[in-house]
């Protein structure tokens, strides 16, 4: 008398393999490049919200000339907690004079950390 087996045969759970492998090998690029944008948004947020904190101080001393480049500590107060943004990337922010807008370390490709539209 035979026994029947149940179950999955080799060839059956290799096609399932592969299929999830080829649906992974499709998802991968996809993610990392959703994380690449996410991050640059992140970044071109903390731009803006630092140019946003160089006008308020413009503001509210007055006698401040457009050349004028304010430092860290100047801006601070203008931010929640007294924190200083930072980059998810890695990169640096450089907070130019008040008539520039600031700018991001990795301004470059691939990342391109760079603020689109001028802040009136």
């Amino acid at each position: 008398m035979r026994r029947q087996y149940t179950g999955f045969t080799l060839v059956e759970i290799m096609i399932v393999v592969g299929i999830i492998a080829l649906l992974a090998a499709l998802a991968v690029p996809c993610y990392m490049r959703s994380r690449l944008v996410s991050r640059r948004s992140s970044c071109v947020n903390n731009l803006r919200l630092i140019e946003h904190a160089k006008q308020q101080l413009a503001t509210s001393s007055q006698t401040l000339l457009d050349t004028y480049t304010p430092g860290v500590s100047e801006l601070q107060p203008y931010f929640k907690g007294n924190g200083w943004p930072l980059c998810r990337d890695g990169g640096s922010y450089a907070v130019n004079a008040i008539s520039n807008n600031p700018t991001c370390s990795l301004s470059s490709l691939p990342f391109q950390h760079v603020m689109v539209n001028d802040v009136q």
